[in-house]
């Protein structure tokens, strides 16, 4: 399906984010500046950088305009449904070691559809609420035929466009089904330690797995945050 003109821009406009032609912090063409340059309406143009707002790979600065967003911003792992922004609900994320090639827990292995032995691409975030502290523990679980021809999903370095849109360029590949299983058990050593807990605490686990068009599975996030910090509100007519 074509993209609509809009839909365009901000896609140039990623490209040439994630190229280094717009560094965190930096400037990008303002919307009068868009709309010269692709002979349509400001208000195209403006749609446009507001797409790129939404998903946090750009943000308003007072008297400057909008600039390449210097603390790029993770969501917890589920609730990923169509439409909704990656702004909304984001959070500052710390990255934990690098990226590394392992076989999956089994849980994992049979989300993604691998045999036990086979290895993913496993990358590792810690979302922080506003003062500093943790709030979730994410591992990333992408298959071999996702990862292998997206390079910079071994990287260290955040993916300013986002994950999802990366791929996309990458594979063709992108999401049309995303599944979210919530349980409940303690955290785990490991756990307790990126999350700060003290003792044995109970945990809310989310293993969230998008699948693209083709019903194939993209990526597997399993998120663990701490009971007091989990809650679900969902508003429905009775």
């Amino acid at each position: 399906m074509a993209l609509l003109k809009y839909e365009e821009i901000a896609e140039s406009l990623r490209s040439r984010i994630a190229a280094g032609e717009f560094a965190p912090g930096e400037t990008i063409p303002s919307g009068r500046d868009l709309a010269e340059q692709w002979s349509v309406s400001r208000a195209t143009a403006i749609k446009a950088v507001d797409t790129l707002r939404n998903d946090g790979v750009v943000e308003a600065r007072q008297g400057t305009g909008f600039v390449v967003t210097e603390t790029p911003v993770a969501r917890p792992a589920g609730a990923r449904r169509a439409g909704s922004a990656r702004v909304s609900g984001g959070m500052p994320f710390l990255r934990v070691g690098e990226p590394d090639w392992v076989a999956p827990p089994p849980h994992v292995a049979t989300a993604l559809g691998l045999d036990a032995d086979v290895k993913a691409l496993r990358r590792v975030r810690v979302l922080q609420l506003p003062e500093g502290s943790p709030h979730s523990y994410v591992q990333a679980w992408f298959p071999p035929d996702i990862a292998e021809p997206s390079p910079r999903l071994a990287q260290v370095a955040p993916i300013t466009e986002g994950t999802t849109r990366y791929v996309r360029r990458q594979t063709g590949r992108f999401p049309a089904e995303g599944v979210d299983v919530t349980t409940v058990r303690l955290a785990t050593e490991e756990e307790r330690e990126h999350l700060a807990l003290s003792h044995p605490a109970a945990v809310a686990v989310v293993l969230h797995t998008a699948y693209d068009q083709e019903g194939r599975p993209l990526v597997c996030e399993e998120g663990v945050t701490p009971g007091a910090l989990h809650e679900q509100v969902e508003t429905y007519a009775m």
